[in-house]
């Protein structure tokens, strides 16, 4: 006997306050798991993967307030989290090791981490 599954629908959104150039002013977002509530953001990095035309779509909005240092930061967590991600995933951790060398090495060289003298000059170790 076939049992169906109940499935359960989420919703996520992102609403963005554009100026006359189209560049993002504001962004506030929301999920049907925040109760309605809506949050601030000064960034956000999407990405969607289409099986069937076999590559990524991605959408990279930030707002002119944002900061250099704030995009730094907000880069540095974003490969540490792919590479945490990227290794859950498949389980490949010598790959996703050399993702996070990678973001120890942005995190470096951009003043978010401390220098180690783990890299050179050029980046090789």
């Amino acid at each position: 006997m076939k049992q169906d599954k109940k499935l359960k629908k989420e919703n996520f959104s992102i609403d963005v306050l554009m100026d006359e150039n189209l560049i993002p002013e504001e962004l506030k977002w929301s999920s049907s798991q925040g109760k309605g509530q809506s949050e601030k953001a000064s960034a956000a990095l999407i990405y969607l993967w289409n099986a069937h035309k076999n590559e990524t779509f991605s959408l990279d909005l930030w707002t002119k307030k944002m900061s250099v240092e704030e995009m730094n930061k907000m880069m540095f967590q974003t490969i540490m989290t792919l590479a945490n991600s990227y290794e859950k995933a498949t389980s490949e951790d010598q790959l996703a090791n050399a993702m996070r060398d990678f973001g120890e090495f942005f995190g470096e060289k951009t003043e978010i981490l401390p220098k180690s003298g783990k890299f050179d000059g050029n980046g090789e170790r």
